[in-house]
């Protein structure tokens, strides 16, 4: 009989925990090694988790919903696939066998104080609520001090409404700045913080309840425009050169490396070298410190099928070709849409470009993803009579046209670096060599 515990996987190297969102086994079941045991959702990436040994899965130690800390272990196989009783560890066995999981804690009521000493179980409150706690939530309620009834006040931002870590952590900050939180229809309301306007509803409206993405996605926009002090810069780029070596490179692109040759690539490059001549748009902020990014590390948003957005991210941009950079952006969007990202491909950017010419708009004007600031958005290619000058005057001609959107935080990036930073962006684009390869 042997008996392993099944420990929540390291996601990433900025994922510290993630929460379960649901069991695609159950007790009982056997389970090959490497096949699909559960789903998980970090605020990266919804992502599967794979069983590392084969046998029986024997006990599941948490439940959907809630957030375990990487490393923890969250079931147990059995991996003879024999009957296993789990028994209290007798003195000498292994310490990861000895100390119970925060699951089976908070199951018998039982929660642990700084120095590891066990302290009285779970107040019978606990009980009588109507709402569902993770252990997570009850663990940061005892330690705080924060009483059942102060919980069902706060409004969850997990699924089906459920009160996660962060809805807890900022109940307590407010709480210590002596704002005042009261619950309306499940919702919280802070003295700080504008009225939510009443909806009204007729018999032939359909409500679409927000699934866990666009509600995360929501949270991090209004959280984006509350910090950072929105300016965007306008700039129209004459892009006919680009278009041009693209249309007469795609096809021997395709026929060498069998992929597509996209604008996106071409872009990132010049976004890339532009930060290299502007690096100060390469920061980020912490309190009253900038910091001063070394990797220039570009997202590119990704529409979904969903309907969603995701900002996958290419790492040291300014270390490819653009051939590389295709490739490089093909793959990553491709996975993107099939939700197979890895959480640290999420992670880490220190600009962005938004495409918005790709459902044929001319331009717009981006949030910024935080902790960046600014972001790019890439207007569609039109063609346009443009005076255009020669050694024998000037002339009108056909030319292909773009706006660039920059979008910045004006805390930090004023408007002569905002705007000659996207000046420079489109003179990388309008200078481009139509004699060079992929």
């Amino acid at each position: 009989m042997a008996q392993v515990e099944l420990i929540m996987p390291k996601m990433g190297e900025s994922i510290m925990e993630a929460t379960i969102l649901s069991w695609l086994k159950k007790p009982g079941d056997k389970i090959e090694q490497d096949e699909s045991v559960l789903e998980v959702a970090t605020d990266k990436v919804d992502t599967e988790v794979p069983s590392t040994h084969a046998g029986i899965l024997k006990e599941i130690l948490a439940k959907q919903g809630d957030v375990v800390k990487v490393g923890s272990p969250i079931a147990i196989i059995d991996s003879n696939g024999e009957s296993v009783t789990v028994t209290a560890s007798p003195a000498g066995e292994s310490k990861s066998a000895a100390i119970p999981t925060v699951a089976a804690q908070a199951s018998a009521g039982v929660h642990t104080n700084g120095n590891g000493a066990h302290s009285s179980h779970a107040p019978a409150d606990f009980k009588s609520s109507s709402r569902f706690y993770s252990p997570l939530v009850k663990n940061i309620a005892k330690e705080e001090s924060i009483t059942v009834a102060e919980l069902e006040t706060i409004a969850g931002s997990g699924a089906e409404g459920r009160v996660t870590k962060k809805d807890v952590l900022d109940y307590v900050q407010h709480r210590k700045l002596g704002a005042t939180v009261q619950a309306v229809q499940h919702s919280v309301s802070v003295n700080t913080a504008p009225t939510r306007v009443p909806v009204s509803i007729s018999g032939a409206d359909e409500i679409i309840e927000m699934d866990r993405m666009r509600k995360m996605i929501a949270e991090r926009m209004v959280d984006s425009k509350r910090i950072a002090p929105h300016v965007t810069s306008f700039v129209e780029a004459d892009v006919t050169t680009v278009v041009f070596w693209r249309n007469k490179m795609k096809n021997e692109f395709q026929k060498r490396d069998g992929d597509t040759l996209t604008f996106t690539p071409i872009f990132i490059e010049a976004v890339a070298s532009a930060i290299k001549d502007y690096p100060m748009m390469n920061i980020q902020v912490d309190g009253d410190k900038i910091i001063k990014k070394k990797e220039i590390n570009i997202g590119m948003a990704v529409a979904l099928p969903s309907g969603n957005l995701i900002v996958p991210v290419i790492r040291n941009a300014d270390t490819y070709n653009i051939s590389g950079l295709a490739k490089i952006v093909n793959d990553l969007a491709k996975r993107a849409r099939d939700n197979k990202l890895k959480p640290d491909e999420l992670s880490g950017g220190t600009f962005t470009i938004s495409n918005v010419g790709s459902f044929g708009n001319v331009m717009g004007t981006p949030i910024i993803m935080q902790p960046q600031v600014g972001i790019i958005a890439l207007g569609a290619i039109q063609k346009k009579p443009s005076v255009m000058e020669t050694p024998y005057g000037d002339v009108i001609a056909i030319r292909h046209k773009m706006f660039l959107s920059h979008s910045y935080d004006h805390r930090v990036v004023d408007g002569a670096l905002g705007g000659s930073f996207v000046r420079r962006v489109a003179d990388y684009l309008e200078k481009f060599d139509v004699n060079r390869t992929a």
